[in-house]
């Protein structure tokens, strides 16, 4: 199901995935800040979170993150990146971006699959 882009993801993921049924019990689950309470909305096998620096604070008053945690969200943006370049990919398509006026439901969901095929078969056809 296709929503407007002013809903926040995680919102939309757990109308589409209702958190009382086990659909992620068996998978290894990557997600950016975005989804902050996946793992305790959903039972997954492992889950990668990137930190979250710190609030600011009378006791810390300059938070930062430790090298290690920047080196671990380094690496998990890195295969992150994959999925954010189809996407990228996808909103080539102008139809996906701007305001579209139709009243027909279904009409957005068949744009989001034509252009999913479309930008497949151009990953498929490169030289």
């Amino acid at each position: 199901m296709t929503f407007p882009g002013k809903n926040h993801d995680y919102g939309m993921f757990k109308k589409e995935f209702n958190p009382s049924l086990n659909w992620f019990s068996t998978f290894n689950i990557l997600v950016d800040l975005g989804y902050m309470g996946f793992d305790k909305n959903y039972e997954v096998k492992s889950i990668l979170i990137p930190h979250k620096k710190p609030n600011k604070s009378k006791k810390n008053p300059n938070p930062q993150l430790t090298q290690t945690q920047k080196n671990e969200n380094r690496e998990m943006s890195g295969k992150r990146i994959i999925v954010e370049n189809v996407i990228g990919g996808m909103k080539r398509f102008r139809c996906l971006v701007e305001r579209f006026r139709n009243h027909i439901p279904c009409v957005k969901d068949i744009l989001i699959l034509l252009a999913a095929g479309i930008w497949n078969f151009n990953i498929a056809n490169r030289h």
